[in-house]
């Protein structure tokens, strides 16, 4: 995918700018780069964004700014991708973006982002409705969600094929990342899929909701 019109909230103004140049020179066009939640909903509004870059914590108390305009955005605007791109894994709030739909939604920490290749390609992602998530981040959110009683009765192998489910990998992805067969990670998430609850709805995004679901819990 080409040609994206994205929206970056960042406070940090070199990396702000850093990343429009970057973002500009793959041919994507960054219609706004602000530095705080109220200006990346007014941005949103003006310029229709196809995606939005936006950090956790921004002015004025730096704590969850904009992890709480990332929700709010996608509330009146379910089509708006978002990608949060942070320092931080919050997930409690991460959970709530994630849950409602994870559709168009990924989570990149920045420390772990090396290549600019691996962003740009997170970004399509989110773009085309698919999600991105960071192991690191899946890790948290996993964590999180310990207590609840479906996610208890996962096997180890059942908890790395979520893992990697929550990533965005294909099958066939999984069976190259855990040497085994496709045919063996299919019966793997059939059993998580059963384990969870989660009933066939033809949604392609059961796969990071077996994840999501209870992360409340």
């Amino acid at each position: 995918m080409t040609g994206l019109r994205v929206v970056i909230a960042e406070d940090a103004a070199i990396l702000r700018d850093g990343l429009a140049h970057l973002l500009g020179l793959r041919g994507h066009s960054v219609v706004a780069a602000v530095g705080d939640a109220p200006a990346l909903h007014a941005a949103v509004a003006e310029h229709a964004p196809d995606v939005a870059v936006v950090d956790i914590r921004m002015p004025p108390t730096h704590t969850d700014e904009g992890l709480h305009a990332a929700i709010e955005l996608r509330r009146v605007r379910p089509g708006l991708g978002i990608l949060l791109f942070s320092q931080y894994v919050e997930t409690r709030y991460a959970a709530e973006l994630l849950a409602g739909s994870p559709a168009g939604v990924g989570y990149l920490l920045k420390e772990r982002v090396s290549d600019l290749d691996d962003f740009v390609d997170a970004l399509n992602r989110v773009a085309a409705g698919g999600t991105a998530l960071d192991p690191e981040v899946v890790a948290h959110l996993l964590g999180a969600a310990r207590r609840d009683d479906g996610l208890a009765s996962l096997t180890p192998r059942e908890r790395e094929v979520l893992g990697l489910m929550a990533e965005g990998r294909t099958n066939a992805a999984i069976a190259a990342s855990l040497v085994v067969t496709e045919r063996a990670v299919e019966k793997h998430i059939a059993n998580i899929f059963t384990k969870l609850g989660l009933a066939p709805t033809g949604t392609d995004h059961r796969r990071v909701l077996a994840v999501l679901r209870h992360l409340g819990a």
